[in-house]
């Protein structure tokens, strides 16, 4: 047991060596935000998948020059932006975030960067929505925890289908799945309106106001983001960077007072357009793909060192569990399976945020990959503990006996006859359940990491490629999986032959002792 307990402390020693320092110097300004599905606010470079760009992008870096700071982008989920920034992963967060009156509950926004509507889109040879009170009785696809959410819900008697991202959206209303979609304007325009099955109907629909988001409490800093605003508007830096993208509208004119011709060409704009022709060759995709490795490869060791620490630590802890609940006194014994219920009665998932985002309220706060790999760990462990408590009680009580009889200490008899035997038994459904915990491994991506699956969504939306980037990261996955499958076979080989000799000499004692049993 104090073997175990010591593994336990190396396993976390071990997360915590693997965890990115996350220090924060004083001339950075950390900004929040998600790359996945983000054009033409943020995503990933077409041209070079190690770079993040868009107009926030470019923007956000204008405003850090002001104030003499460095830029530094964190990563997160689109609908976790803003619990992240109160988690203090970053100094302040946008993607599009909408002034409204819940945001603001929870956090200070800077005065207003951009001004839009919504936008109603149908397919192509629809005729019968023009607008939004024809999506009455109609299925609507919009983004998940959006202002656009919240219009069409308040407006009633439509089927609201949220999605994570804006391109499984316009798929599926290409497809046929969705009657139509609402989405701010220029979502609509990078995303919907180069595809030919598709096109804009109605007038523009209400009016959004796009912030930075800052804590409530950094008072200061958001002066100086707003300061660094004002200059950058009137200046014309921000102009330019909107026409830039070709997001200069009457609105923007209206907002700025501005109406003054065209600045800058649409150089971004021009470069996203020629990103969707159709034309595209055989070798111009497996380049492609062959750029994409850099991008998999790091997302491929985050998910392989968070799944074998995260493995480790469910193993070891597992096994304590196990034999807790086996050979520990009563009140050890209930608290194992008050422990494993619990655990496997609730959602992965929400244990992740409940330790990532919950556990900070009482002053715990642990980086993505030890919160990440430590919430997997603990999970699985509760599985684990099951195998393992399987395996011991397949072990018959004679070996037990035998052992006591040899004058070896219950612990001994545990280490060196029972448990090598449970063992062997429990390998099988131990490695399956490490190849379970690679794939579960991409829910780490909702507290800020990028591993594999992360990485898959980041570059498909950017390319408009699930096929193609999905069968890759299918592969990846298998292949990472592969050698723990034949070292599993290699140990069960092994333990296959201490069994045995384990066994052979039991089954001697046993004979011994009822040799004694006839002679007394």
């Amino acid at each position: 047991m104090r073997r175990t307990l010591t593994i336990l402390g190396l396993v976390l020693a071990l997360a915590f060596a693997f965890a990115p320092v996350a220090l924060a110097e004083q001339n950075e300004l950390r900004w929040g935000g998600d790359t996945e599905g983000g054009a033409p606010y943020m995503f990933q470079d077409p041209k070079d998948t190690t770079r993040v760009i868009g107009y926030e992008v470019e923007m956000i870096e204008a405003i850090a020059k002001k104030l003499g700071r460095k830029p530094v982008f964190v990563q997160n989920g689109w609908d976790n932006l803003i619990p992240g920034l109160q988690r203090k992963l970053y100094d302040v967060t946008l993607d599009g975030l909408e002034i409204t009156p819940e945001h603001k509950q929870e956090v200070n926004f800077s005065i207003p960067y951009y001004a839009t509507f919504l936008q109603l889109a149908v397919r192509r040879d629809n005729k019968t929505i023009e607008s939004l009170e024809d999506c009455r009785g109609k299925v609507v696809g919009t983004l998940k925890q959006a202002y656009s959410q919240q219009v069409l819900e308040e407006f009633g008697g439509i089927e609201v289908r949220t999605y994570e991202d804006e391109i499984n959206a316009y798929s599926d209303l290409a497809n046929g799945r969705l009657d139509a979609t609402l989405f701010d304007a220029p979502i609509a325009v990078f995303y919907a309106g180069f595809n030919p099955d598709i096109k804009f109907v109605g007038p523009e629909i209400g009016r959004m106001e796009y912030g930075i988001a800052v804590r409530k409490e950094d008072k200061e800093l958001l002066k100086d983001i707003n300061g660094a605003l004002v200059a950058l508007r009137d200046s014309g830096e921000l102009r330019r960077i909107y026409d830039r993208w070709n997001l200069w509208s009457p609105m923007m004119a209206k907002e700025f007072n501005d109406y003054s011709p065209r600045t800058v060409d649409a150089v971004m704009f021009n470069e996203w357009a020629e990103l969707q022709k159709p034309e595209f060759t055989f070798q111009d995709r497996m380049k492609r793909y062959v750029s994409f490795m850099p991008v998999l490869g790091r997302a491929a060791v985050t998910t392989m060192k968070v799944s074998i620490v995260a493995m480790i630590l469910a193993m070891a802890f597992g096994f304590v569990l196990a034999v807790a609940r086996v050979f520990g006194p009563s009140f050890l014994s209930r608290m194992a399976v008050a422990y494993i219920e619990t655990i496997r009665g609730t959602p992965v998932l929400i244990q992740l945020f409940f330790i990532f985002y919950g556990l900070p309220n009482i002053g715990i706060k642990l980086s993505p990959f030890v919160a990440g790999a430590v919430g997997l760990g603990l999970n699985y462990a509760a599985y684990e503990a099951e195998n393992y408590r399987a395996g011991l009680i397949s072990v018959p009580k004679a070996q037990m006996e035998g052992a006591l009889a040899l004058a070896m200490t219950r612990w001994q008899a545990l280490r060196h006859v029972v448990i090598p035997q449970a063992f062997r038994l429990v390998l099988p459904p131990v490695t399956n359940d490490f190849i379970s915990l690679l794939k579960d491994s991409s829910l780490v991506s909702v507290i800020t990491m990028v591993d594999l699956t992360k990485a898959y969504g980041q570059l498909a939306t950017t390319y408009y490629d699930y096929f193609g980037t999905g069968i890759i990261v299918a592969v990846i996955y298998l292949l990472l999986g592969l050698p723990f499958v034949r070292l599993a076979r290699w140990a069960e080989g092994r333990l296959a032959k201490v069994g045995n000799m384990a066994r052979i000499e039991n089954e001697s004692t046993e004979e011994l002792i009822a040799s004694k049993d006839g002679v007394l």
